[in-house]
C-alpha cells in the first residue's frame, strides 16, 4: 500500500524511526499460557538480535498486570542491552493492584498464573499514574512511545450518552497529559491503539497523534474500504501506522482464539471464520507458503 507523503509528513514519520517489524509483548505477561523464564529470555534475545534497529517492543500495564513490562526491563538488563538500543511502547490506562481473588478480575481466564490484579485508570491524573508505574516496572529503561490503551473498550462500556461523553472527556484529558510529557521531552511520540478502528477515526478529530496502532482490523480476513481510506489519510499527514494482530491473535495459524476471545464452532459467524481459515491454508499451501509462521508473504506491509 503506497502513500504519497509531503515533505513535512515524511519528516514526522522519519522522526519516529520505526522499523518494519515491531515486537508485541503480551506473551511476556502470560497471555493464555505461562512461558518459563528461560523462554522469555530467549524471546527477548531474539528480538534484540533480529537486525531491526532500533528494536521496538510494544507492551502495556494491562499485559499480565504489569508483568510484561517487568520482564522486559529484567531481561533487557540481563542481556546487557543499553537503553538506546530499544524503543519501548507502553499503552497506558491500567495499573497494578494487589490480587485478592483466585484469579485476576480484569480479564478472567486470559492471564495465567500472574501475581497481581489491575484496575483501569483513564483520566489526566490517572494516565500519569500509569506512566510513572510503567517506568518503575521497566527499571533502567523508559517508554519512548505512549498511548491510551483500548479507548474503544472504555467507550463501549458506557451506560448512556452522557456517560459516553464523560468517558470521551477522560480520554481527551489523558491525551492532553501525554502531549505535555512529549513537550517536556519525556516521550518521543504519542499515539493510539484500538481494536475498533472507528474509535481511532473519532479520536483523530479530537487529539494529536504521531502514530496509530490498528489491531485485528486490517487483516487478510477483514480490510474494509473505509479503513483503507483512514490509513491513507493518516499516512498523508505523516502519522505512522502500525498494523498489529494481523492474524487475529494467532487464529489464522491455528489458535482456538479469534481476536483474543475463544472461538465457538457452533456459532455461524465463527464457523464461517474457521472455513475461511481453512481456505486460506489451502491457498497458501498451493503456493508453497507456510502458515505456521508470521513470515507468510501473504501479508502485504504498509509502505510509506
Amino acid at each position: 500500500m503506497e502513500v504519497d507523503l509531503s515533505a513535512d509528513a515524511a519528516k514526522r514519520v522519519a522522526k519516529l524511526n520505526l522499523p518494519r517489524v515491531i515486537f508485541g509483548a503480551t506473551n511476556l505477561g502470560n497471555l493464555f499460557q505461562q512461558p518459563s523464564d528461560a523462554e522469555k529470555r530467549a524471546i527477548v534475545g531474539q528480538w534484540v538480535s533480529s537486525g531491526f534497529e532500533p528494536t521496538v517492543i510494544d507492551s502495556a500495564g494491562k499485559y499480565g498486570a504489569g508483568l510484561s513490562l517487568e520482564v522486559i526491563g529484567r531481561e533487557l538488563d540481563a542481556l546487557g542491552i543499553v537503553p538506546e538500543q530499544v524503543l519501548i511502547s507502553n499503552k497506558l490506562g491500567w495499573r497494578r493492584v494487589p490480587l485478592t481473588t483466585p484469579e485476576p478480575t480484569f480479564e478472567p481466564g486470559v492471564w495465567i498464573n500472574i501475581q497481581h490484579d489491575a484496575v483501569q485508570d483513564i483520566s489526566r491524573d490517572g494516565i500519569l499514574r500509569c506512566w510513572e508505574e510503567g517506568n518503575q516496572l521497566l527499571g533502567r529503561y523508559r517508554a519512548g512511545l505512549l498511548s491510551v490503551h483500548d479507548p474503544d473498550e472504555y467507550l463501549a462500556a458506557s451506560s448512556n450518552a452522557a456517560d459516553r461523553q464523560r468517558r470521551l472527556d477522560d480520554i481527551v484529558a489523558a491525551y492532553e497529559a501525554l502531549l505535555e510529557l512529549k513537550r517536556q521531552g519525556e516521550t518521543l511520540g504519542v499515539g493510539v491503539g484500538a481494536k475498533n478502528w472507528r474509535t481511532i477515526r473519532e479520536l483523530d478529530q479530537l487529539c494529536q497523534f504521531d502514530w496509530v496502532m490498528i489491531a485485528n482490523s486490517f487483516t487478510i480476513l477483514e480490510h474494509p474500504q473505509e479503513l483503507v481510506d483512514l490509513i491513507s489519510s493518516l499516512g498523508r499527514r505523516g502519522i505512522a501506522v502500525i498494523n498489529s494482530a494481523l492474524f487475529h491473535g494467532g487464529f489464522l495459524f491455528g489458535s482456538d482464539f479469534f481476536s483474543y476471545r475463544p472461538i465457538d464452532p457452533s456459532d455461524p459467524a465463527d464457523a464461517a471464520r474457521i472455513e475461511r481459515r481453512r481456505a486460506w491454508w489451502m491457498s497458501a499451501g498451493r503456493k508453497g507458503w507456510s502458515c505456521s509462521t508470521s513470515e507468510s508473504p501473504l501479508v502485504n506491509p504498509i509502505r510509506r
